[in-house]
């Protein structure tokens, strides 16, 4: 059974650039785009910026470096990482890439941090807000305007009702892909799903900690986190499996509290872009010609991929480009971008890209690997 609704959309003022999430990727693309001189607007339907990085606790910044003492990621991901330990690091603090004290090998510290969320997730919306980028909390994109191979308008819905924003270029940095999914890009989704995960904060005699609750028993049932109920279901077990865990540690320790949990499901991989090029976790040091950035893989010492920009659009909708956790990639590769120092790089590729143009597949991407240069970025691994 349907309801036949009749819907009136207000049309709202229009911007050049439009990035919908500000997980880590959305703010490196609202960051780029706006610091290009456009007029960008930046949706996100929480109340703090950061994603999983905040409102998820997932509070570790993963690796810059390949491990064995380079760094390999540049530019806004950098920023993004000094930035979130302006005021100290919860932990993790890499003395020898910080501040230079100390080798850099394959036996040190690698290039990483942990930071608090809240504190970061004010100095991102500060750094956003002076680079003249428009910030809409509480918004989410309930469906797109499509008019032949380009998405025209977004259509919002907040505390202010339904609107539509013309819209020159869009950046999806969901994490779901959503906005490309509406659009009606080319998807997959991820097919292993997720296992519950449970992270939170808590204070005890041994002081403030963050427990790393992976895959608890409390769900052993596996996610998308592309459904509705199915979303609520993953939520509810996950808050089931930080009280468990809270209250095993109250058990030696009567002075624990939590202090602080997910306000959002934290999923890793959900659904993604199917690209102009998909990118295999076997490329480690291959050389791409429109490489936008590197990345290293956060689990082991060693690998360096370059990302291509094909990997971040689909021709079928020409002014999308995606960021973040949601770009092509095979599984294998997902677990490898899915992280933050991934999503930056990716971001400050898409957002750079949507300051430049309106259709991805005509796209100057000398022009665009020239700028992402002269902003900090260091292309091809051969160039380390």
């Amino acid at each position: 059974m349907h309801i036949q609704e009749t819907l009136r959309t207000p049309v709202a003022n229009g911007y050049d650039v439009a990035v919908c999430g500000g997980g880590f990727g959305g703010i490196a693309a609202a960051l780029a785009a706006a610091r290009k001189g456009k007029k960008v607007l930046l949706l996100e339907k929480q109340y703090e910026l950061g994603g999983l990085g905040t409102a998820g606790i997932v509070t570790i910044y993963l690796p810059l470096c390949d491990g064995c003492g380079k760094q390999v990621s540049f530019g806004i991901a950098e920023e993004l990482l000094r930035l979130s330990i302006t005021h100290g690091a919860e932990g993790l603090y890499p003395d020898n890439w910080l501040t230079g004290n100390g080798e850099r090998s394959r036996d040190t510290a690698r290039f990483q941090v942990q930071y608090n969320p809240h504190v970061f997730a004010i100095l991102a919306e500060q750094r956003l807000t002076e680079a003249g980028v428009d910030i809409l909390y509480g918004t989410y994109v309930v469906g797109v305007d499509r008019q032949g191979d380009r998405i025209a308008h977004l259509i919002t819905e907040n505390k202010s009702g339904r609107q539509a924003y013309p819209v020159g270029t869009v950046v999806d940095a969901t994490g779901d892909a959503d906005v490309a999914a509406m659009a009606g890009a080319p998807t997959a989704t991820y097919g292993h799903g997720n296992k519950v995960s449970a992270w939170y904060y808590y204070v005890g005699s041994e002081g403030y900690r963050l427990q790393m609750l992976n895959h608890p028993d409390a769900g052993q049932q596996h996610f998308t986190g592309l459904d509705g109920r199915e979303v609520s279901d993953f939520v509810q077990l996950s808050h089931a499996a930080t009280l468990d865990h809270f209250l095993r540690l109250r058990g030696s320790d009567p002075s624990v509290w939590p202090v602080n949990m997910a306000t959002i499901p934290q999923y890793r991989m959900t659904r993604r872009l199917v690209g102009e090029y998909t990118q295999h976790d076997t490329e480690q040091h291959t050389f791409f010609s429109d490489s936008i950035g590197m990345v290293g893989d956060w689990r082991k010492r060693g690998p360096v991929y370059e990302v291509p920009f094909g990997t971040l659009y689909s021709a079928q909708v020409k002014n999308l480009l995606c960021a973040g956790r949601c770009t092509s990639v095979t599984d294998a590769m997902w677990d490898i971008m899915r992280v933050i120092p991934c999503c930056a790089v990716s971001g400050q590729a898409a957002g750079t890209a949507a300051a430049m143009g309106q259709d991805m597949t005509t796209l100057d991407v000398t022009a665009l690997q020239a700028q992402l240069q002269k902003d900090g970025v260091v292309l091809h691994e051969q160039d380390l």
